[in-house]
């Protein structure tokens, strides 16, 4: 594997912060679902994912940066013997399109501990008898989530790699590229079993956009609707509700449905957002006969200089 700070494009000293920019953007950019005709990306992605476990873990980042694990969380042998065993990769029998796993690095001991000092000095000896059992490889999975699902945190059934099912809670603050530990559902391996690690993805909607924590949706009225003002049925992530329009609406106008956002970090949800727009038939004669009795004379345009 390529050193993990090249492969996320960070400079070494890079902050926690610029680290995970880095990664959501590159996720974003090579998710096989994005580039179906290239395969390569599928391959580039697994890299990215890879580096971005290591350099997300302190203790795993801070050995790594002193030379104690190489990029796949391997000890560096400094003695000559030989390094972790290999990875493992595959997707998993009977799942859908909206979830896969690949193996990840395994979660290994301080190599040093086991050599000089602590565990390795038993029995009187000075010298230790060898590095500490290695836990099993860290498998990493992806799970698509719809966009409703995250925005109420719906639990996620999915199946791990042995066959067993588990529910997953979404966190709070879910977006796409948020990641998931589960600790001890990895491989296993004669210091115990690695973990899992979920990567999310958040699947666009057909009508709903996010923008942060909010919800953002293009409603449209009718012209009575918006002249005399009305009661209509509006979508949410928590199901339709009623929304009033004022009397006198126009095109453009937002209206505020609050607590009917995403959950932030903060635990706290954010809003919805209609945005009203008028919707005129192409040819009604009705409308046609009301307008030709009648001319709105405003100068509407002058804030724009015309």
């Amino acid at each position: 594997m390529a050193d993990p700070y090249s492969t996320l494009g960070v400079a070494r000293g890079a902050s926690e912060a610029e680290i995970k920019s880095a990664y959501r953007k590159l996720a974003k950019e090579l998710h096989p679902d994005r580039n179906r005709d290239n395969p390569k990306a599928a391959e580039k992605f697994s890299a990215v994912t890879g580096a971005y476990d290591l350099l997300s873990d302190k203790d795993k980042r801070a050995r790594f940066d002193r030379g104690e694990i190489d990029a796949e969380g391997n000890p560096t042998s400094p003695f000559g013997f030989g390094g972790g065993g290999g990875g493992f990769r595959g997707h998993p029998g009977g799942q859908g399109g909206g979830f896969e796993f690949n193996g990840g690095g395994g979660d290994f001991g301080d190599i040093f501990e086991g050599l000089f000092g602590g565990a390795g000095r038993r029995g009187g000896g000075g010298f230790g008898r060898g590095a500490p059992p290695q836990k099993g490889a860290n498998v990493t999975y992806r799970l698509a989530v719809q966009f409703i699902d995250a925005a109420t945190l719906a639990p996620q059934r999915i199946t791990l790699q042995d066959g067993k099912t588990i529910d997953l809670k979404l966190p709070a603050g879910v977006e796409t590229g948020t990641q998931m530990r589960l600790s001890g559902k990895g491989q296993q391996g004669p210091g115990g079993a690695g973990d899992a690690i979920v990567t999310i993805e958040v699947r666009p909607h057909a009508f709903f956009t996010r923008d942060g924590d909010n919800v953002l949706l293009e409603l449209p009225i009718t012209l009575d609707e918006a002249v005399k003002g009305a009661k209509v049925k509006v979508p949410t992530v928590d199901g339709p509700v009623m929304l009033g329009v004022p009397a006198g609406t126009s095109s453009g106008k937002t209206l505020r449905l609050r607590g009917k956002g995403f959950t932030g970090k903060d635990g706290q949800r954010g809003d919805q957002l209609v945005t009203l727009m008028i919707d005129v038939p192409a040819d009604d004669p009705a409308i046609k006969a009301l307008v030709e009795s009648w001319q709105d004379r405003r100068a509407v345009r002058t804030h724009l200089g015309v």
